[in-house]
Order: C-alpha cells, then sequence, then structure tokens
C-alpha cells in the first residue's frame, strides 16, 4: 500500500511563493510516477506537475510552466512543488498523486494513489 501526505499550504497574496511537499511511503514508491494535481470549487481537478523517480524528467502544465517547479528527494522519498508568481486562478486544493506506470502522463484516472490534499489560498 502507498501513503502520499501532503503539505506547505496556506495563504499568499498574488505575487507570492509557497512550497508543497508530498512524503510518499509504500512498497516501490520510488519505481512510481509522480504527479501533482489542483481542484478548485466547481471544477474538474486539473494537473499541474509531473516527475519520474527514476530519470528525473519533468512534464508541466501550460498554466504553471516558469513558475512552478518539481522536484523529488529521493533519499527523503518526498516529491516538491515550488510555486512562484502565484496568482489568484491558483486557488486550489491540491493533490499529490502516484502511478504505477514509470510514463509521465496528466490524465488523473491513471494516478493509482492520492494523497488527502492540501490547501491553497491567493488573494489579490
Amino acid at each position: 500500500q502507498v501513503q502520499l501526505e501532503e503539505s506547505g499550504g496556506g495563504l499568499v497574496q498574488a505575487g507570492g511563493s509557497l512550497r508543497l511537499s508530498c512524503i510518499a511511503s509504500g512498497r516501490a514508491i520510488t519505481s512510481m510516477a509522480m504527479g501533482w494535481f489542483r481542484q478548485a470549487p466547481g471544477k474538474e481537478r486539473e494537473f499541474v506537475a509531473a516527475i519520474s523517480w527514476d530519470s528525473g524528467s519533468t512534464y508541466y502544465s501550460d498554466s504553471v510552466k516558469g513558475r512552478f517547479t518539481i522536484s523529488s528527494d529521493n533519499a527523503r522519498s518526498t516529491v516538491s512543488l515550488q510555486m512562484n508568481s502565484l496568482k489568484p486562478e491558483d486557488t486550489a486544493v491540491y493533490y499529490c498523486a502516484a502511478d504505477r506506470s514509470v510514463a509521465l502522463t496528466a490524465a488523473a484516472y491513471l494516478y493509482d494513489f492520492w494523497g488527502q490534499g492540501t490547501q491553497v489560498t491567493v488573494s489579490s
């Protein structure tokens, strides 16, 4: 079984920064691809970024490219999301997810394990 625990959410003004962390535990976790998604009230869950533990390859949505950076620390089984130049439209609950396939994907239905989420609120 895989467990994912997010932290680091909060309230920040537009233009500010936050760093989210996801601690992953469980069998073979570092053979999986890891992703961040977000969901705003009344909207569908949206892909943000993904990373491969093995290769370090990354994949970003167009809406966050150049502002957000996903990284991994294999020794600590932690995946982080550094969010800079935050905008009010970034407000959402952010979820960490793990995909047993090594391929990076933006498709939420392909991810097998999910954390509980952490709230990010960006004020204007």
